[in-house]
């Protein structure tokens, strides 16, 4: 299991084919409580294409704690002390739900480093009544942990039918949470809660490819957040996914990593694959 110096545990794939090294490199960023194997469904498909990067936020999965209090800076410097210590100059970032806030921080604060975005099911502009429902549910972490508002939680993530027929999932994930420390788990849920703030309406805009994508039915991350983050990105696309909720991307797979790996070749800087 790869740690980096900066106590990131990730997991590099590969092709063994000749010439596979300059390949374009694309990076995943899990969501909040969430770790790494958020991708496994995903990874096959876009290893056939591209050097993969994926690794555990800090706090989360096998990764170290935070090292100071986190905010979407924290995190983007992490991704850019891994690609440094990896000796990837550049890589396109993937993120979900606090993975795409964190990857249009990363965007902003390191110019250049990025040579496209996937955001999938992440928020925006809520408006006044439903900022004030993400912070209160924030608070019920800081006061019961990661397990205080979980069973509403897995309702707001997954179609019903899905829960039904997934017991083996659902519980992999709720255990993915529940493992997560009390204390950094709200403190990231608060970088959930008021991160979007600064991404509003950019001083310096994002003026990389990016595709903005979502679910139908995402309460959280809706179709309305997802058209306002791409007005907000020069020419960026947008998709919103019919039927499912905040994990899509858990739930059906490939409606994800198809048009997400369709953008990137779309936009391959190296014109490979």
């Amino acid at each position: 299991m790869p740690v980096s110096g900066n106590g990131t545990v990730f997991d590099l794939y590969e092709s063994s084919n000749r010439g596979s090294d300059n390949r374009p490199v694309i990076t995943l960023v899990h969501g909040l409580g969430l770790t790494r194997a958020t991708w496994a469904g995903h990874i096959p498909h876009l290893a056939e294409h591209y050097r993969v990067l994926n690794y555990d936020l800090y706090g989360h999965g096998d990764s170290a704690p935070p090292p100071r209090r986190p905010d979407l800076s924290l995190f983007a410097e992490q991704l850019a002390e891994l690609m440094d210590e990896l000796e990837i100059a550049q890589s396109a970032v993937v993120g979900f739900s606090l993975g795409g806030m964190i990857n249009r921080r990363f965007a902003m604060d390191y110019p250049g480093r990025a040579w496209a975005l996937a955001i999938l099911n992440s928020p925006h502009e809520r408006g006044a009544e439903a900022q004030k429902l993400v912070e209160e549910r924030a608070a019920k972490s800081d006061e019961g942990g990661p397990g205080a508002t979980l069973d509403t939680t897995i309702e707001r993530w997954f179609t019903p039918d899905f829960i039904e027929k997934n017991d083996d999932v659902i519980s992999r994930i709720r255990s993915w949470v529940l493992a997560n420390d009390p204390k950094v788990y709200a403190q990231c849920r608060q970088v959930l809660a008021h991160g979007v703030l600064e991404l509003i309406r950019p001083v310096v805009s994002i003026d990389v490819p990016s595709l903005v994508m979502t679910c139908m039915y995402d309460s959280g991350s809706t179709p309305a957040m997802s058209h306002a983050i791409a007005s907000e990105i020069e020419n960026a696309d947008t998709i919103i996914v019919p039927d499912l909720q905040h994990m899509g991307l858990v739930e059906k797979p490939m409606l994800f990593a198809a048009p997400v790996r369709n953008f990137l070749d779309t936009h391959n800087m190296n014109n490979s694959g």
